[in-house]
């Protein structure tokens, strides 16, 4: 805070009517926040979200349609797109599908995390951030770290076991059959008659349950982050 070193001589040329010691003092405590208020950097105002600058309207608006269209797009992979097309094709088919989509969604959540993390990082300086900012910016960071691993790593290695068990099955006339009710026995029959088959099975599914955890983690991150983004809406 700076104080004028003249202030008391400034405030008697200014005020020189002050009859009293209280009306001097009082004049002082005037001048000096006077002074300090000069002096802030920004003048921030209590009680308001301390940001470096405050966005433009298109910032707010690229921002909103990145974390809603990675929100609803983990929505619809995750909970309906598999589910309807199990139903339509051939468990092979299906999972054809599946490798191919997959690689272009996780990458894609992932470019999304990375724009969300910018975009609040730049406009939420770390010296500024209030507990529910920091808490915004750990989930939109692990959001990020999710979807790297689901992309460079987990979903390569879903995609390359899969194929392997694929081959075998179809040398044992598997794979064709619609949904995944059918030939239950066979496939477990299968396992029992292979080790390697059932090896690769397990693989598979700890690769897939591991990739379907970090999925659902970022979805929730994301989830949050869009329910307070809506929370701070001031009207519809």
């Amino acid at each position: 805070m700076r104080f004028h070193l003249f202030s008391p001589l400034l405030a008697f040329k200014k005020y020189p009517t002050l009859g009293s010691r209280s009306e001097f003092g009082d004049t002082m405590c005037f001048v000096s926040g006077a002074e300090a208020g000069k002096s802030k950097p920004g003048n921030l105002v209590p009680g308001k979200m301390a940001t470096e600058g405050e966005p433009a309207a298109l910032v707010k608006v690229l921002h909103l349609m990145i974390l809603s269209s990675s929100w609803g797009m983990q929505l619809w992979m995750t909970f309906i797109a598999g589910f309807v097309l199990i139903r339509g094709v051939s468990r092979h088919t299906f999972g054809l599908v599946q490798s191919k989509l997959f690689p272009f969604y996780f990458y894609s959540v992932l470019g999304c995390a990375f724009l969300n993390l910018s975009i609040y990082a730049t406009y939420h300086p770390r010296e500024l951030l209030s507990p529910s900012e920091s808490l915004q910016i750990l989930l939109f960071f692990l959001c990020l770290v999710l979807a790297a691993v689901n992309a460079q790593w987990l979903s390569q290695s879903t995609n390359k076991t899969m194929l392997k068990m694929q081959e075998i099955e179809r040398e044992h006339g598997l794979g064709d059959e619609v949904g995944r009710k059918e030939k239950r026995e066979a496939y477990k029959a299968l396992q029992e008659k292979d080790p390697k088959y059932k090896a690769l099975r397990h693989k598979f599914f700890r690769y897939h349950g591991l990739s379907s955890l970090c999925n659902l983690v970022c979805m929730v991150c994301n989830g949050v982050n869009l329910a307070y983004a809506g929370l701070q809406l001031s009207e519809l």
